[in-house]
């Protein structure tokens, strides 16, 4: 059984260590009693370097999905095509994919705080080149894909570098609650930001989107710059970030069960279970007499809306030590969520359903990100991180085909609630089978 293990930043930013066994906060406070248990953990924010990374989070999860917002909107407006809408999230998929797995080692040779100073700026600069190419009227697709391209690959080297780094902030029992912070935040940016960009848009047009992602992108960069040194311990100073060292982070993987697991439940999850390519029709046929385009909406928003209500009492599970078990529950609970569903014919029905899958599914990312960091050695954390946001982008996708043809086969319906199924039952196999993360505890 693999225990967490933490090792602290040599700096006054960072808290002093606690033990894993103890559910303290970094001062030694009692745990929290009474509705305290219930409400968001927010016991890492009292360490200065996390609460300068998460504050920057708060800025740029609404940014981002600005940015997010305008160039698909932007590409359709260029050449009234769904198709190219499609090739450019593609286009951006695939830098994405490579460089969070090559970014991944290179968070576990270097300085993480330097790589996250280098890589914000790359993201700042590639907003600021889509203001640029929106206010003079260039009107080019293939720009827009390029540009796109190198702010993904930016993208996927910052994000390993930056969710490695929390492990070396807060102390290992806080993980889940630091997570929680996080996923909350990044959640409430997928519901808020292209809910403001449909306000925007008709106000002050696509250019001023650009511009506002690349000004909120330079308060990420100084919050990244007031952290503490965050360097490669041990022997990890010696490597190079290359094709071997890829390889040994999927070996390392391979070898511990735990953390082989932990990926398998996401992609159990995902795969099987994560029906969004079948809003559309669903929204059209099934719940139609609401008006296609008001359920569509809500279909689409219910699941982060459940995310971030979990957040907010997240205090309930955060400080659960059977971390194994959190993730194996929430993962059954997301099936049967998407079970219920697909069975629903009452729009609000489904959308409770969705919303409750919003919660199972922020509790499975709380833990499962708290596994990836306390179960691997901090050398391996970057190459982790990277698999992670791999998994993370590339399942949903995955699950777009899956859906869409079993949805042409079978009917949306039974597709939906066939799918919630194969997730419940394929997660308890695999929990039965491999004991190791039924286990897993801090």
């Amino acid at each position: 059984m693999y225990r967490a293990t933490r090792t602290s930043v040599d700096t006054s930013e960072s808290s002093s260590t606690t033990d894993a066994g103890k559910d303290e906060t970094p001062g030694g406070d009692p745990p929290a009693r009474g509705w305290r248990r219930w409400a968001m953990d927010t016991r890492p924010l009292r360490i200065p370097a996390y609460r300068r990374l998460w504050t920057s989070t708060i800025v740029t999860a609404v940014g981002s999905q600005l940015t997010a917002v305008a160039v698909p909107k932007q590409i359709y407006d260029i050449t009234q095509s769904s198709a190219w809408v499609g090739y450019a999230s593609l286009a951006g998929l695939v830098p994405m994919v490579v460089f969070a797995l090559w970014g991944g080692a290179v968070a576990d040779t270097v300085d993480r705080r330097k790589l996250l100073l280098v890589t914000n700026i790359g993201i700042a600069v590639t907003s600021l080149l889509f203001w640029a190419q929106a206010v003079t009227g260039l009107d080019s697709v293939p720009v827009l894909m390029i540009l796109l391209a190198a702010q993904q690959a930016f993208f996927g080297l910052n994000q390993p570098a930056r969710s490695a780094s929390v492990a070396r902030l807060v102390p290992a029992g806080e993980l889940p609650a630091a997570n929680a912070l996080g996923t909350t935040v990044m959640q409430t940016g997928l519901v808020a930001g292209p809910l403001l960009a449909g306000v925007l848009i008709p106000v002050i047009g696509l250019p001023e989107l650009y511009l506002i992602d690349a000004v909120a992108l330079t308060f990420t960069v100084w919050a990244v710059f007031r952290l503490p040194a965050l360097p490669p311990l041990g022997e990890a100073i010696a490597r190079r970030a290359g094709v071997r060292e890829i390889a040994a982070g999927f070996r390392y993987i391979a070898g511990h069960k735990v953390l082989l697991l932990s990926f398998l439940a996401d992609i159990v999850a995902m795969v099987f279970g994560m029906p969004r390519a079948l809003f559309p029709e669903l929204a059209a046929q099934t719940y139609g007499a609401w008006g296609s385009g008001f359920a569509l909406g809500l279909l689409f928003a219910a699941i982060p809306v459940g995310s971030v209500l979990g957040g907010l009492f997240s205090g309930v599970f955060s400080r659960a030590r059977k971390h194994g078990w959190m993730v194996i529950g929430s993962v059954v609970g997301w099936g049967l969520a998407v079970v219920g569903f697909g069975l629903s014919g009452n729009l609000w029905v489904a959308v409770a359903f969705l919303a409750a899958g919003g919660v199972a599914d922020m509790v499975s990312m709380v833990f499962r990100g708290a596994i990836l960091l306390s179960a691997a050695t901090d050398e391996m954390r970057g190459r982790m991180q990277g698999v992670f946001t791999v998994v993370v982008a590339g399942g949903p996708r995955l699950a777009d085909v899956l859906h869409g043809t079993a949805g042409s086969l079978f009917g949306t319906r039974a597709a939906v609630a066939g799918g919630g199924a194969l997730v419940v039952v394929v997660m308890l196999a695999l929990a039965a089978a491999m004991p190791a993360l039924r286990r897993y505890r801090i």
